[in-house]
């Protein structure tokens, strides 16, 4: 678990690392800071076109040798985005940095739910996502930190470091997974047929997406609109961290104890807080405790998430599990280019919170349908 947790890590802080050195590249490229936003939506792109593609093309390869594989292919993304000589080669470069990201998760956290003891999968898949928790505390705030003071490179240096560590430990401590079988393309892309599988996908993409509308540019909110100094600035992630940390504890203990409740309870939270963050931006130490929170609902959705899409894919586990994390960087990309949006409207840093809360209220109607159609029966086959 602990290895498969730090493969989480690696990915976690260099999904999020980005957003807190925004300015830092926007610079050193000589671009503006929504234009710099790009590269955290070739991240989020690089993540939607790998899971399907990975998950599907792959599912001959046992899970273990997988697993290794694609923390192999991060480790180099992540080396070439050190060595990014211009803005474009950057944006590709962040774009094969993701192309692992959701299938590493998915077959992760089917390998934890089959390792789990009964009643407790969602417990297990929240371990998992542990790791990328966890990465906003310490993984994020650390490399924000380092690129700050040496520069934005040796923030993607050290995740670097985090993926080679990751391989080995890959290789010395998880099983061969034998109770994850292999299957076939077609059987995985079946998943593409089922209506609450997509309606699922929806939900994340959607709803997840004021989450990250308010993160991508969460550094000049704090400077600009807070008040507060760059130097605070690691300091906020960290307890946007531990809320992350709080929240997938928390989310993973409520899906086991009912799956939908827990979404909608967490939809629901992300509503009323980045609707309150809109005022809380204004004075530190409520954008702290606001920082916290809006990482807490977040997080607590996703382990809810993927159980269930685990529990609606019938034997195209595998793929679901993977479009989970494809559909949360749908969101990534999206709550990105509407904040981008909306600051580059003159409508300021605290607008795109506003945006987040819609995008929160849209996936509340959604799931709502969603259980609905699930209750008359319509969960089968396209």
């Amino acid at each position: 678990m602990l290895a498969l947790s730090l493969g989480g890590f690696g990915i976690g802080t260099t999904e999020f690392v980005t957003m807190g050195l925004l300015p830092d590249i926007a610079k050193a490229f000589s671009v503006s800071e929504p234009t710099a936003g790009h590269a955290v939506s070739a991240y989020a792109l690089g993540v939607v076109v790998g899971a399907p593609l990975i998950a599907s093309l792959c599912a001959r390869v046992p899970r273990k040798k997988l697993l290794i594989a694609l923390m192999i292919a991060f480790t180099l993304g992540n080396l070439a985005t050190v060595f990014a000589p211009t803005f474009p080669t950057l944006i590709l470069a962040r774009f094969v940095s993701g192309l692992p990201h959701g299938a590493y998760f998915g077959v992760a956290s089917l390998a934890a739910a089959t390792l789990a003891p009964a009643g407790q999968r969602a417990k297990a898949v929240a371990a998992v996502m542990l790791g990328l928790s966890a990465a906003n505390v310490v993984g994020v705030p650390a490399a924000t930190w380092l690129g700050q003071s040496l520069g934005w490179r040796d923030a993607f240096g050290v995740v670097a470091v985090i993926g080679v560590a990751t391989v080995f430990a890959l290789w010395r401590f998880v099983p061969e997974l034998t109770g994850l079988k292999p299957t076939n393309p077609m059987t995985e892309l079946s998943a593409l047929k089922r209506p609450q599988v997509l309606l699922t996908l929806a939900v994340g993409a959607i709803g997840f997406g004021g989450m990250f509308a308010v993160y991508t540019y969460i550094a000049t909110t704090l400077t600009d609109v807070a008040g507060m100094s760059a130097a605070t600035v690691p300091l906020v992630l960290m307890l946007f961290g531990l809320g992350m940390v709080a929240g997938n504890v928390a989310g993973g203990f409520l899906a086991d104890h009912g799956v939908d409740k827990a979404i909608f309870v967490a939809l629901i939270s992300m509503v009323f807080i980045l609707a309150g963050f809109v005022a809380a931006a204004h004075h530190p130490i409520s954008a702290g405790v606001g920082a916290f929170l809006v990482g807490a609902s977040g997080a607590a959705l996703a382990p809810a998430l993927q159980t269930r899409l685990m529990d609606v894919a019938a034997d195209a586990q595998t793929l679901a599990a993977a479009l989970n994390h494809a559909a949360l960087n749908i969101a990534n990309a999206a709550g990105a280019w509407l904040g981008g949006l909306v600051i580059a409207a003159g409508l300021g840093y605290t607008a795109p919170a506003a945006v987040g809360a819609i995008l929160a209220v849209a996936g509340v109607a959604l799931f709502t349908i969603t259980v609905a159609l699930a209750g008359r029966g319509h969960s089968q086959k396209l």
